[in-house]
């Protein structure tokens, strides 16, 4: 088998082909379209010029808001647009797992730390008693607890 070495092409090289691609493109969808019924044509038509009409008022809109910018100094703070995906778009989507994050490890301290202080305050209350610790241990024990005193 004969293997063609892949390697990475100019920018010129790139632009060429690319160019000679959209020509192929090109003659082989102008072959096509001479066979193409009357009402499909119409309807291709139409959709080209809304399109066409669509591109020139983004590009107005562009042209003016790029205009007004500089009318006003260029003194504007510009943190990106959200279709440009800005740095500040990457902070806003971090910003709820971090959230989220935090607040579970939050939750699970302060639920150890629950746990901590009262097993603290049993230990306590054990060892302050005038009962061993063996007595607690004792079933007949819990059953004494369990009965109602007069």
């Amino acid at each position: 088998m004969n293997r063609t070495e892949l390697r990475p092409y100019a920018p010129a090289e790139l632009e060429a082909l690319e160019a000679r691609l959209a020509l192929r493109m090109t003659a082989r969808l102008t072959e096509k379209a001479a066979e193409l019924p009357q009402d499909v044509t119409e309807r291709l038509r139409f959709a080209r010029e809304q399109a066409l009409q669509r591109a020139q008022t983004a590009r107005a809109t562009t042209t003016q808001s790029a205009s007004s910018s500089v009318a006003n100094g260029g003194g504007t703070l510009s943190l990106g647009s959200p279709q440009s995906g800005g740095w500040w778009m990457q902070l806003a989507a971090w910003v709820p797992l971090v959230a989220l994050v935090g607040g579970l490890v939050l939750i699970q301290r302060l639920h150890t730390q629950s746990q901590i202080t009262a097993a603290a305050e049993i230990d306590a209350s054990i060892l302050a008693d005038d009962l061993p610790p063996a007595a607690y241990s004792d079933p007949g024990f819990v059953e004494f607890l369990k009965t109602p005193r007069d």
